[in-house]
């Protein structure tokens, strides 16, 4: 056996035993598939309640984001995927880039989806949106010190700031949407300063930032607003409190989770029926609550819960460019020791 033979049967190995194809149950033979790195209990009562609007059944796969990637690569022309969901416009766009999309662009979808939350070219439609912000530990900081993402380089936090590790496509996305902004010089130094201000190593997930500022170890992070949510679900007491960064400038920095119907959909006419059902009211608002996301349709009211942490501006920077400068990001971050 070669070694591309043998890589190509270890990835699918892997892919294999991600997880299983569930189907949901209707009573019409017509099937749209979906392969999602949204986990099933994110997903499933969007699918069952398009099912019962539609009659379309939908049978799923869900796995991590690169291996469903991987898998869609590999088989090419005889996929049974119809659309592919997975979060974060940066692996949206990578899936694009692998020619592994179909432009779709419906007067529905344009007319439900702002333009900066879709691709240019139709490839990919966001769904629902999360927010990257400041969060800080009201015991021991004043909002009024707070400001945007560069200010957290300066002196004043110097050993008071604990970040999510580079590695993560979060980190990547919103560094790729400061080198827009600001170009690769002051972006260098607005990461420099980060790291010469951590208290800390940076952690695997937001989760334990916030979990670290609770500690004493750190007075202020940067999260993605559902993390924040699933935290207060739990510690409704904690001192912690989110900030709007840059609301005075480009705004706080959004990513998306999304979809696009695949390449060689079998059945793109209900793929396209699914993915203009996602982004409509009903579902918009199923996907606000079952996460602690913000809709990506803006006629739409955010969750009870998400509207109690207050209104901001968005960064309206359209998110391909998340994908576009992620390499540029990456190489950045290395340079400056971000880890």
């Amino acid at each position: 056996m070669n070694i591309k033979t043998l890589v190509s049967s270890t990835v699918m190995f892997s892919i294999l035993t991600v997880s299983s194809i569930t189907a949901v149950q209707a009573a019409t033979d017509e099937l749209v598939t979906v392969y999602s790195s949204r986990k099933e209990h994110l997903i499933k009562p969007l699918f069952e309640a398009f099912t019962k609007d539609t009659g379309i059944k939908v049978e799923y796969l869900t796995g991590k984001g690169g291996a469903l990637i991987e898998r869609l690569k590999l088989e090419g022309t005889n996929t049974k995927a119809d659309m592919f969901m997975t979060v974060d416009a940066g692996n949206l766009w990578y899936a694009g880039s692998q020619d592994l999309f179909q432009g779709v662009q419906t007067d529905t979808l344009k007319s439900n989806i702002p333009a900066y939350l879709r691709d240019p070219q139709g490839l990919w439609t966001g769904l629902s949106v999360r927010a990257r912000t400041i969060v800080y530990n009201t015991d021991r900081v004043q909002s009024e010190e707070l400001s945007t993402y560069a200010d957290l380089a300066t002196d004043k936090w110097a050993g008071r700031l604990c970040l999510r590790t580079s590695k993560k496509v979060y980190t990547k996305s919103l560094v790729s949407s400061l080198i827009h902004h600001h170009g690769k010089d002051k972006t260098a130094d607005i990461v420099k300063g980060w790291i010469n201000n951590l208290a800390a190593t940076p952690n695997a997930k937001d989760s334990h930032v916030m979990s670290a500022i609770l500690s004493g170890q750190c007075d202020v992070g940067l999260v993605n607003t559902y993390y924040y949510g699933r935290l207060m679900d739990k510690k409704p007491n904690s001192p912690l409190k989110l900030f709007w960064a840059n609301q005075n400038t480009t705004g706080v920095h959004v990513n998306v989770s999304g979809a696009g119907v695949t390449k060689y959909a079998s059945n793109a006419k209900a793929a396209i029926q699914l993915l203009e059902w996602l982004s409509s009211a009903k579902a918009q608002a199923i996907y606000g609550s079952l996460n602690k996301e913000y809709p990506a349709n803006q006629n739409i009211a955010s969750d009870d819960v998400v509207s109690a942490w207050g209104s901001f501006k968005q960064d309206d920077m359209n998110l391909a460019q998340a994908g576009i400068l992620q390499a540029d990001a990456v190489k950045l971050m290395q340079i400056q020791g971000y880890r």
